[in-house]
């Protein structure tokens, strides 16, 4: 019967606004997470490149964790995801 596939984008734009694949996205073992890679990993979540299981196994991030970038991102914009202003944006 006509059971729909899930497709897996191998390309989405980037917070900056140029193409993302797989390769383009922060290593696994990053340590260090300064706000372009953070919302490099919202963005293929968000576009299909990765699952949200898939982004959290691979940077060991909590379901939680990636969700509050996402809500960051979306209450206040790259800006929200800068640790400095945490206190200020809760």
């Amino acid at each position: 019967m006509g059971y729909a596939k899930k497709v897996r984008q191998t390309l989405v734009i980037g917070p900056t606004g140029s193409p993302l694949t797989l390769a383009d996205l922060p290593k696994p073992d990053t340590r260090r997470w300064v706000i372009r890679r953070k919302a490099e990993v919202v963005a293929a979540v968000r576009g299909g490149l990765l699952t949200l299981e898939e982004a959290c196994r691979r940077y060991r991030l909590t379901v939680e964790e990636f969700l509050g970038w996402q809500q960051m991102i979306d209450r206040h914009g790259l800006a929200g995801l800068r640790a400095t202003k945490i206190q200020q944006y809760r």
